[in-house]
């Protein structure tokens, strides 16, 4: 069980690159954005390269891997990303579903129908790359993600973020402590995201077993009002 303040705080900064690509210019610089993140308190940086380059591109890939300290990639199981990942060598990778028409990740993966998602994690682990899926959380899921030999699951919360009311509130978080305590069990690495803000995330942190929880839009919206350094700063507080 994570043992008192040490859970960490993954900073997704893709709104930064989308921020940038809205004009195609070199600002604001993803890489730039990395350091003052890591400086404020940030254990873990955090990009989805996706296939249609919507916000991070490849380049920003390479130079945030170079960057000390840990980068971790959200992508899709597909050649064309496996190959930029093998290349760049971050370290580690969360396995994401990804639909072209998304505005975000509307859920976890579905494992029954993800061909070729066990060659694909061989590979990133055979280049010592750790890796973890985005599942829902639900023992099936959690059961598969063990049975494909990942490190960890990334619990989607999305759900719990999108409720409404105590008791819809509190059957959300319920689903998430029972998962994560049978990902614990069956030992894999708990992580969670999606959708957590500086109002609902302090219920998420308390969850036993989760040792990580990566955040993106709340705390770059924050940013346009409080900076970015104090944006991560206010975060890492909150869950500390």
């Amino acid at each position: 069980m994570r043992i008192g303040n040490n859970l960490k705080l993954g900073v997704n900064i893709d709104h930064i690159a989308t921020l940038r690509q809205a004009r195609r210019e070199m600002d604001p610089d993803p890489a730039a954005a990395a350091l003052v993140c890591k400086r404020a308190g940030a254990d873990m940086i955090v990009a989805h390269l996706r296939q249609d380059r919507r916000h991070i591109q490849d380049s920003d890939v390479f130079r945030l891997c170079r960057l000390k300290g840990e980068t971790h990639l959200e992508i899709a199981s597909v050649p064309s990303i496996i190959s930029v990942v093998m290349r760049a060598k971050p370290d580690s990778v969360c396995l994401v579903p990804e639909n072209p028409r998304e505005v975000t990740t509307s859920g976890g993966l579905n494992l029954k129908k993800a061909p070729g998602l066990a060659r694909t994690i061989k590979r990133l682990k055979d280049a010592d790359i750790e890796v973890s899926l985005f599942i829902d959380p639900d023992a099936a899921g959690v059961r598969a993600a063990k049975s494909l030999g990942v490190d960890a699951v990334e619990l989607c919360t999305r759900p719990y973020a999108e409720a409404k009311g105590k008791k819809k509130v509190k059957a959300e978080l319920e689903r998430l402590e029972l998962a994560g305590y049978l990902a614990y069990e069956m030992g894999m690495n708990l992580h969670a995201g999606h959708g957590l803000d500086y109002h609902n995330v302090q219920a998420v942190a308390r969850i036993p077993h989760i040792t990580c929880l990566n955040i993106g839009f709340s705390i770059i919206a924050r940013a346009v009002f409080a900076g970015l350094k104090g944006a991560v700063a206010e975060m890492k507080l909150l869950i500390s």
